[in-house]
C-alpha cells in the first residue's frame, strides 16, 4: 500500500546517541552522545528512556515549540510491551500512539503521522525511537555479561534515540511519498544473521513502491535501507536482481554506515530502531539541506524476532517499510 503526499513536511529531528555511536564517522552531526551505556541512570532501560526524552525536548526546543502545541507524539523502542517508550511518554506528557514494528519502526511512525497529517487529522506531530544494546542482547539473545561469542553474520544494536517532528508547514524537507510493506517469511530461522531475514521483505518493498509511483529507481539519487548489515546488503542486491530484475543504484545500509566497521568490534554494523534515523536525522538530512542529493528512499528493515518462537526452531518473518523524502524546490 502507498501513499502520496501533498503537504506533509519535515521541520526538524533531533539525534542523542551512546558511547559506540559516538566514536562512528557521524559523531558531529549528533545532538548527543553519552560517553557510557548508562548515560547517568541506574539500568539500561532507564537510560533509553532517559535518551528519548531528551530527543523530544531537543526537536522541539529546535522548532521552538512547546509540549503542549504538539497534537500528538508516536513513539516504539524494541524493548516487551514497549517499556522505554512508555516510562518516556509519561514524562513527555504528549498524546500517545505508541507501535511495535521492530527495526522497521521508525518509517512506520513517520507513515503514520504523515498520513494523519496529510488527512488535516492533526496539525503537527513528533516520531520518536529508542534502542539499546545491552537492553536488547538481554531481552532477545543472551545478558552481555555472558560474554558468548556471535558469528560475524551478527549486527550490533545501536543505543540511542531520534526524533522528527512533521507538520503541514513548509520546510526544506517533505515527505513525498510512502508505502507499507508487506510481512514476508521465507524460513530463516538463524537470531544472528537478520540481515537474511530481513532481505526479502526489503526487496518486496522496494519493488512495491516502484511498482506503485510508476518510478525506476533512478529516480531517487540515495536508495538507504537499515539495518541489513555488511551481509545483509550484499544479500538485497543479488535478490532484487534475480527476483525483480532492479539493479539497485546509488544504494548504501545505514547499519554499514553508523560505525567504523574497520576499527569498532560490532561484527556486521549496526541494527536496532534507532540505526536508520540516527544516520537519516543528522549526516543524511545535511547533505539534502545543502543540495548535494534531493531525493532519498528510506526502507526500514524488521525482524519480527521473538525469543520463544526461535527457541522453539521457528523462522523469522520480517516486515520493511520506506519512506520518501524530497529536497523542497520551493524553499530552495
Amino acid at each position: 500500500m502507498t501513499f502520496k503526499y501533498s503537504n506533509v513536511y519535515l521541520n526538524g529531528t533531533s539525534t542523542i546517541t551512546g558511547p559506540y555511536e559516538a566514536k562512528g564517522p557521524f559523531n558531529k552531526y549528533y545532538d548527543k552522545s553519552y560517553n557510557d551505556f548508562y548515560c547517568g541512570t541506574k539500568t539500561w532501560e532507564q537510560a533509553e528512556s532517559k535518551m528519548l526524552v531528551e530527543s523530544v525536548d531537543t526537536v522541539l526546543s529546535k522548532v521552538m515549540k512547546v509540549k503542549n502545541e504538539v497534537d500528538l507524539h508516536i513513539s516504539g523502542d524494541l524493548l516487551n510491551q514497549i517499556v522505554s517508550t512508555n516510562y518516556a511518554s509519561a514524562t513527555i506528557g504528549i498524546p500517545l500512539i505508541g507501535i511495535y514494528s521492530a527495526c522497521s519502526t521508525s518509517v512506520l511512525g513517520l507513515i503514520l503521522g504523515s498520513n494523519m497529517l496529510e488527512a488535516g487529522q492533526i496539525k503537527n506531530c513528533v516520531v520518536s525511537v529508542s534502542s539499546h544494546n545491552n537492553g536488547s542482547e538481554k531481552q532477545f539473545r543472551q545478558p552481555v555479561e555472558y560474554g558468548g561469542p556471535k558469528r560475524k553474520t551478527a549486527t550490533f544494536t545501536v543505543t540511542g534515540a531520534a526524533s522528527a517532528y512533521l507538520s503541514r508547514e513548509k520546510s526544506p524537507i517533505k515527505v513525498e511519498s510512502a508505502t507499507i510493506g508487506k510481512v514476508v517469511d521465507l524460513g530463516v530461522t538463524d537470531p544472528y544473521h537478520m540481515g537474511a531475514a530481513m532481505t526479502p521483505s526489503a526487496a518486496s518493498t522496494i519493488y512495491q513502491h516502484l511498482k506503485d509511483t510508476n518510478r525506476d529507481i533512478s529516480y531517487y539519487d540515495l536508495v538507504l535501507t537499515g539495518d541489513l548489515g555488511v551481509y545483509g546488503k550484499k544479500i538485497l542486491a543479488d535478490y532484487l536482481h534475480q527476483e525483480y530484475h532492479i539493479e539497485l543504484r546509488n544504494y548504501d545500509d545505514t547499519a554499514c554506515m553508523i560505525y567504523d566497521l574497520e576499527h569498532q568490534p560490532v561484527f556486521a554494523g549496526g541494527s536496532g530502531p534507532a540505526c536508520l534515523p540516527l544516520v537519516v536525522y543528522s549526516y543524511i538530512l545535511e547533505r539534502m539541506k545543502k543540495h548535494e542529493i534531493k531525493r532519498v528512499l528510506l526502507v526500514a528493515t524488521g525482524a519480527l524476532l521473538s525469543p520463544t518462537m526461535t527457541n522453539q526452531k521457528l523462522s523469522i518473518p520480517s516486515v520493511s517499510h520506506a519512506i520518501s523524502l524530497e529536497v523542497n524546490d520551493d524553499l530552495s
